[in-house]
């Protein structure tokens, strides 16, 4: 498994963030937010392979690009078409499936799935092409404990976020993976074979373990030969007040994560009107991503109230704090020493 990200769209413009989970055998591809003009670097193929979108909140710079998602895929029936965001997500999208006159609709069936996040619990409605997404079908609540989504090899996390309105913050987490202690192995006269992936996958049988003469029982052995390690993980972070009962929640939740993709909306100068305005400063963000012990913070959703300049000033706080700091890749915001 591997994760792979991509921050769509463009300085001080609308943004998105796109992730890729290659299992090996195939890709999931997650899309968080979908603001004007985010989707127009990526072909329709790809489109369509994305199979969650994830909301932070319905404001219009971060769902101003979702027709062109919807365009592509409103009768898509290759796989689940899921849609996941705060309270009032499925209302507020359904005006925009309803935003159009529909035609031969009787003919096509395809449906769709919104899950409203609250913080107790997960709320699904679903809307269907052959009736115009006239109707929304309760789909039912479930307890929100844990993981939001639960893939054979990554996890979401869901975090109710502070923005004047419910805003959530997102964390993908590989699942952890087991390697063989190859040492181990030849310490103990054990010769590799087909019983090693079914000894990681937990499935190892006692005729297979006979096969390598073995006796010791499969926890045992699991413990003497394999070694858990962490796999990728990155949160998606825009748009909410960072107090410090917010920073300590979230360096506890988000702990260990890998990436942090962050707001860049406001210099630490502006601190009183970031506040005023429920958003972040550079200088926030490197603090969270400090103290989740992060191996990288990748800032992005630039205000235009700032001019270049500025952001090289508010990257270089930013990096004051948390060194391994920078925007995202093909922006050319990098200081003049490290343009390549």
């Amino acid at each position: 498994m591997s994760i792979s990200f991509h921050v769509l769209g463009k300085p001080a413009m609308d943004n998105a963030l796109l992730v890729d989970i290659h299992s090996g055998q195939a890709v999931e591809r997650l899309l968080f937010d979908c603001g004007e003009a985010c989707l127009q670097g990526l072909t329709v193929a790809q489109i369509r392979g994305i199979d969650h979108v994830f909301f932070s909140h319905l404001h219009m710079d971060h769902v101003a690009g979702f027709d062109t998602f919807f365009r592509c895929n409103f009768n898509r029936t290759a796989k689940p078409n899921r849609l996941w965001g705060p309270p009032r997500t499925a209302s507020i999208l359904q005006h925009r499936f309803r935003g159009y006159l529909w035609n031969l609709y009787e003919r096509m069936s395809a449906s769709w799935l919104i899950s409203e996040i609250h913080e107790s619990q997960i709320v699904t409605t679903r809307f269907e092409l052959e009736e115009a997404f006239a109707d929304a079908h309760w789909e039912g609540a479930e307890p929100h404990k844990g993981p939001i989504v639960a893939s054979a090899g990554f996890t979401v996390e869901a975090f109710t976020m502070d923005h004047r309105t419910p805003c959530i913050a997102y964390l993908v987490r590989e699942k952890p993976r087991w390697n063989v202690n190859t040492d181990r192995l030849a310490e103990l006269g054990l010769h590799p074979g087909p019983w090693l992936r079914e000894l990681k996958d937990g499935n190892a049988t006692r005729g297979a373990m006979g096969e390598q003469g073995m006796e010791d029982p499969m926890e045992e052995l699991r413990r003497e030969l394999l070694v858990e390690s962490h796999g990728e993980s990155i949160a998606y972070l825009t748009d909410f007040l960072l107090d410090e009962r917010a920073m300590e929640g979230l360096s506890t939740a988000l702990k260990g994560c890998r990436t942090l993709v962050c707001e860049a909306q406001y210099r630490q100068k502006d601190l009183q009107l970031a506040k005023k305005h429920f958003h972040m400063t550079t200088v926030l963000s490197a603090t969270l991503a400090e103290r989740v012990h992060a191996r990288e913070l990748v800032l992005f959703h630039l205000s235009d109230r700032y001019d270049r300049a500025d952001w090289m000033e508010m990257l270089l706080e930013a990096r004051e704090i948390f060194p391994n700091t920078r925007y995202p890749a093909g922006w050319n915001l990098e200081p003049a020493g490290e343009r390549g």
